[in-house]
């Protein structure tokens, strides 16, 4: 791309003041203003917490405890499950370094920053700090105060990468105050490292504002996270010099975030399920703070859209599992893991925020409210049975199925391509499925690369993405889509929806995409029509549908059966002139040559597992039409 054209786009797309607040982020770490500003020095803090340790503890069950237990006696021995993933060492002392952050921070690490961040967010603490709070057992504090002492101890003020976000340094705040709380009257832990954790809080804080303007910039959790940070240090060290500073900032940048960051239906600005999970266990935790330091309520403003928020989760998560569509960038994220449900189930979450934010219990299910629990949250049980829609993700069920539509209006940026992309679910199995993110900051091919059009479940258009992507972040020319039609059934469900986006205009082609539920699947037809002056010319369609890893065989040339122990999935195609299938990287069928990242999708941030991948393609003029029609059946075998 041109570079004038480039630039123009970014500020076109982007704005002035993100890119504003962007360069004086970038000003102030090439000036050294930013390192003066965060100096490797330990605090002189002596005061004590404002808010008391927590007076009583949630109960759980004893299947419960057991998990709990299990879990925490992993991480006794030094395994951690980061991302909700296989057990792997707990390294506290990733990152640790003798040069400032600054210094680091202009070279990339040779491992993917976030295995070097996420011990440091101190998830595993807080598996610490629900076992002793269950069991009572000394060993769990004795072992939080040796990991955490040694982790500061390894980590000085502003020393290593551990510093080099302010986001992470606000995530891993939370958690201390949290654990400090927790474990203030066990019997291992002495007044002299509760001292040294206030201290690191206070140190934790002071990291914050020198670089606010890059979360300005990013206008997403980042501003969330850190906002949190300096709002929660305020509340607990209320005799800090600095306390009432943190504390009126960190409430402004909330409430503006919340505001800003969240549309009137309740969609948050990353257009990410996981995101938006972070979102509101930022809210959850602040509120609580709030409540506990009889500080004013939300604004109005900020509680009208942290309902909306709610609905939204509510409206995509299934009620019997938990799960959802692995919607937007997925990097694992799940701050004060308050459960021992496992990262996909959103249910404790959104059942916190429910009783929050809503006042109604939406599950009535003691092993969903431990969460709510320790944010001392209660309701009466949902008036309104019925699920709310997520206008963005509109959502089409059934007694033992569910189907999705991305229709989304970006108002900022995106974090995938994946307009119009369709996910598929028959009685608890996603049999078609959103790719989710896999790595950030692995090599190439694997940087980021399931955020291409070509990875989700909708046609591509020669070759091309949706939008232009201009780097493993960013994506300029935003595919807008909109709903042209829907149809409500006799039960006043919706039974059809009909959409169709903009991102192929500069081809002078638009697609859309009709999503029909039958009595025993759904049918999806894209019909690829000419726009504009039409012209004469051909267009490669490639139509792709990602698949969990089943059995499969072809029935016939446009017939795909994949099954396995539960249910049978047959998935015809029309209009395509072949189909090809790929796992793993690997050609199953067919005539295309496969790339590396074909055929596998990541259920949590750095763990890919193979999938099934089927690509339906057709060339010739406009118009072109593809039929896909799903036919699931419960396996007799």
């Amino acid at each position: 791309m041109n570079a004038f054209i480039k630039a123009y786009k970014i500020i076109r797309d982007l704005g002035l003041p993100k890119l504003w607040f962007y360069a004086s982020y970038q000003w102030g770490l090439r000036s050294g203003a930013v390192r003066r500003a965060t100096p490797n020095q330990s605090s002189a803090y002596a005061g004590s917490p404002s808010l008391p340790p927590y007076p009583a503890f949630p109960k759980i069950s004893p299947s419960e405890l057991d998990k709990v237990l299990q879990e925490a006696d992993e991480i006794l021995s030094g395994q951690v499950r980061l991302f909700g993933g296989p057990s792997v060492p707990l390294d506290l002392d990733a990152g640790a370094s003798e040069e400032h952050w600054t210094a680091l921070a202009r070279n990339k690490p040779k491992e993917d920053i976030k295995l070097i961040w996420e011990p440091g967010r101190f998830g595993w603490a807080v598996t610490l700090a629900r076992a002793y709070a269950y069991s009572g057992d000394p060993v769990y504090a004795q072992d939080f105060w040796e990991k955490c002492l040694h982790f500061l101890k390894m980590h000085p003020p502003n020393l290593g990468r551990q510093w080099e976000s302010a986001q992470e340094v606000a995530i891993r705040l939370l958690v201390l105050i949290f654990c400090d709380r927790v474990f203030a009257n066990a019997p291992m832990t002495v007044q002299t490292d509760r001292q040294r954790l206030w201290q690191a809080i206070a140190e934790h804080a002071q990291r914050i504002p020198p670089t606010l303007a890059y979360a300005r910039a990013q206008n997403n959790n980042h501003l969330l996270s850190e906002a949190a940070g300096l709002y929660a240090a305020g509340c607990y060290l209320g005799d800090h010099p600095q306390a009432k500073e943190w504390q009126q900032s960190g409430w402004r940048w909330l409430n503006w975030g919340f505001q800003h960051q969240i549309s009137s239906t309740g969609t948050y600005v990353q257009h990410s399920v996981n995101y938006h999970r972070l979102m509101l266990q930022i809210a959850l935790f602040t509120d609580h703070l709030r409540r506990e330091s009889g500080e004013e309520p939300w604004s109005p403003k900020t509680l009208e859209k942290l309902r909306a928020a709610t609905r939204w989760l509510w409206a995509l998560t299934d009620p019997d599992t938990g799960r959802t569509p692995n919607l937007g960038a997925n990097d694992g994220a799940y701050i004060l893991p308050l459960t021992s449900a496992p990262i996909h189930d959103y249910r404790p979450v959104l059942d916190a925020a429910a009783k929050a934010f809503l006042e109604e219990d939406l599950y009535g299910r003691s092993e969903l409210a431990e969460m709510a629990s320790w944010f001392e949250l209660s309701a009466s049980p949902a008036s309104d049975s019925k699920v709310p829609q997520a206008l963005d993700m509109l959502r089409l069920a059934g007694e033992n199925h569910r189907a999705f539509i991305h229709v989304a209006h970006y108002n900022d940026r995106p974090s995938h391509a994946d307009q119009l992309h369709v996910d598929l679910w028959w009685q608890g199995f996603n049999i078609a499925m959103d790719p989710g993110t896999f790595s950030y900051n692995a090599s190439p091919p694997w940087d980021n690369a399931f955020s291409s059009t070509h990875y989700h479940n909708t046609p591509t258009l020669d070759g091309r993405d949706q939008m232009t992507r201009i780097s493993r972040f960013l994506w300029l020319d935003w595919a807008q889509a909109e709903i042209n039609a829907h149809e409500i059934d006799d039960t006043g469900a919706l039974s059809r929806v009909t959409a169709a986006h903009n991102g192929y205009l500069g081809l002078g082609v638009y697609p859309t995409r009709s999503l029909t539920t039958t009595a025993d699947g759904w049918q999806v037809v894209d019909k690829i029509l000419p726009c504009g002056k039409v012209r004469q010319k051909h267009h490669q369609v490639a139509l792709t549908w990602l698949m969990p890893d089943w059995g499969w065989q072809f029935i016939t040339e446009k017939t795909l059966r994949i099954s396995n122990a539960e249910v049978i999935i047959i998935l015809e195609i029309e209009g395509a002139e072949a189909l090809h299938l790929f796992r793993g990287g690997k050609r199953l069928a067919g005539q295309l040559t496969p790339e590396p990242t074909w055929g596998w999708c990541a259920p949590t941030y750095g763990v890919k597992q193979p999938a099934l991948l089927l690509v339906a393609s057709v060339t010739g003029p406009l118009p072109l039409e593809l039929q896909s029609t799903w036919y699931c059946e419960t396996n007799p075998s």
